[in-house]
């Protein structure tokens, strides 16, 4: 196991004014709005000065003001996750939590991140995909079977994604996904159990094993049910789940990611690790996964916010 890093800084004031940007108009809205009143509060009770906006336009006009140092990024999805609002950053000198325009861009690109990971010796569930005027489906039928997964390349959350158990319920998945846009991914189902690696700078954090009665860890499961069962310790031997932090962190480090994410990957029944995707901003709802892997080591929510926003420094 990874030794928890000492802070880097213990004084509020080095921070600077923060602007903490939530919401957005991506289907992940909610999501964001509901972790950013929880990191707002744990800003407040750090003593770290800070604003809080509503998506970027209005963060940018307080930044051409001189009224922001840094940028706490809790948006998810396009706008927010995807290098757009990094890129934008960038070109104004404002430092940002997490990862940069590149990595941002690419692990929000589902085809382009696994293509990576699978010349890199990272296994991915095998995929096909599908642009604007591609509606062979079928290609993704007869070479993988059934169940299938229909997923919109460029979001997270589970929004979209669609588990396909009949060849009858293909194209109404499809144009499910299609409507967060216009390229989607078909993907092999893999079975096995779900897993998710924390990363918080160079610390991977204890692995989260989830249950869920749905038929996937859906957006339902993930935000709405109480029925969803988090284990952490994730009850695999150490040893095995000490590689499995090291191979997660890998996978992060091919897509460029720094600063804090979430690995996701599943363990099929002969222990082989199938790698899904890195979330770049995860959530930091009540249900959310870093969160409850932090705490596992000690690391309360105050304590992980401002970790977080260490890694702008």
């Amino acid at each position: 196991m990874n030794a928890i890093p000492p802070l880097r800084n213990r004084d509020p004031a080095a921070f600077g004014r923060v602007g903490l940007v939530i919401g957005g108009t991506s289907a992940e809205r909610e999501v964001s709005l509901n972790g950013g009143r929880a990191v707002a509060a744990a800003l407040g009770r750090n003593g770290i000065d800070h604003r809080v906006f509503d998506g970027p336009l209005n963060l940018f006009e307080a930044i051409g003001r001189g009224e922001i140092d840094r940028v706490f990024n809790l948006l998810h999805g396009p706008d927010g996750e995807d290098g757009s609002l990094q890129g934008a950053l960038q070109l104004m000198n404002i430092p940002v939590t997490g990862a940069g325009l590149a990595a941002s861009a690419l692990t929000m690109d589902k085809v382009r991140s696994k293509w990576v990971w699978e010349h890199n010796g990272i296994d991915t569930p095998p995929f096909e995909y599908f642009g604007p005027d591609d509606r062979d489906y079928a290609r993704a039928l007869n070479r993988f079977g059934l169940p299938l997964f229909v997923k919109p390349t460029g979001l997270g959350s589970s929004i979209g994604i669609t588990r396909v158990k009949n060849a009858e319920e293909l194209d109404g998945a499809a144009n499910l996904a299609r409507q967060y846009g216009e390229w989607i991914i078909i993907e092999a189902a893999i079975t096995g159990r779900e897993y998710f690696a924390g990363v918080l700078g160079r610390l991977t954090l204890p692995l989260i094993r989830v249950e869920t009665p749905r038929e996937f860890y859906d957006y339902e499961a993930k935000y709405e049910s109480d029925d969803t069962r988090y284990y952490c310790p994730c009850g695999l031997p150490e040893d095995q789940e000490a590689a499995l932090r090291e191979r997660a962190l890998q996978a992060f480090d091919l897509l460029g990611a720094s600063g804090w994410g979430r690995v996701d990957f599943l363990l099929d029944d002969a222990g082989k690790a199938w790698f899904l995707e890195v979330n770049t901003t995860p959530g930091m709802t009540d249900h959310s996964l870093v969160p409850q892997a932090a705490a596992a080591v000690g690391i309360g929510f105050d304590e992980l916010v401002w970790r977080i926003l260490e890694t702008s420094l």
